[in-house]
């Protein structure tokens, strides 16, 4: 029986952008069957949006984004224009693609990876549409069913969904409802895995 992993990510935050390859390493290593529940920082939780922090916890997060984009050897630049941006257009088009059967992980990765690398506006629709469509998806159809009820609603239901996981901050994979916090816990989310 596939092993399945919830996966609660922000598509703004560079975590889930640094931990996207490594996570789509586990899946395609334990097989996995992938729930994607793109949703925000959980504020009731305890979640701390930025630019709601200390100036000292902001200084700090570029240090540790400068550690791992060294340590990843990824492309990311610590103050991309458009950050922090309103995350919910490309999560809603990343729900739709689920809700069609498409990859809804590569565009979830390729969103985030036009933010944090190429500093391009995702809020931009025509931005959208065209990352999508690099990846051989029909962004213009993705952009219609955005604003759908039923994408509005299941955009909702991930919000309430990650709460009720006692969800705060992204990315966070549930698996066998242990939270594993964090693209650096990735290793112990491999050994839950494998045990």
């Amino acid at each position: 029986m596939k092993k399945t992993v919830i996966y609660f990510h922000s598509l703004s935050s560079p975590w889930a952008y640094m931990g996207g390859p490594r996570f789509h390493a586990l899946i395609k290593k334990h097989d996995l069957d992938v729930v994607v529940r793109p949703t925000r920082i959980v504020q009731p939780n305890g979640g701390i949006p930025l630019l709601s922090r200390p100036d000292a916890r902001r200084r700090y997060h570029e240090v540790e984004l400068e550690r791992w984009r060294k340590r990843l050897n990824m492309p990311l630049v610590l103050r991309p224009r458009y950050y922090p941006t309103d995350n919910q257009f490309s999560a809603r088009m990343v729900i739709a693609a689920d809700k069609l059967g498409w990859n809804a992980l590569a565009l979830s990765h390729a969103l985030l990876h036009a933010l944090w690398s190429e500093e391009k506006d995702v809020r931009d629709p025509a931005v959208r549409v065209a990352v999508a469509n690099s990846l051989g998806l029909d962004g213009a159809k993705l952009l219609a069913m955005q604003d759908t009820p039923e994408i509005m609603s299941a955009w909702k239901g991930s919000e309430e969904e990650a709460a009720k996981y006692g969800v705060f901050g992204t990315p966070t994979y549930v698996y066998k409802d242990t939270l594993f916090w964090g693209q650096d816990r990735l290793e112990f989310l491999d050994e839950a895995l494998s045990a």
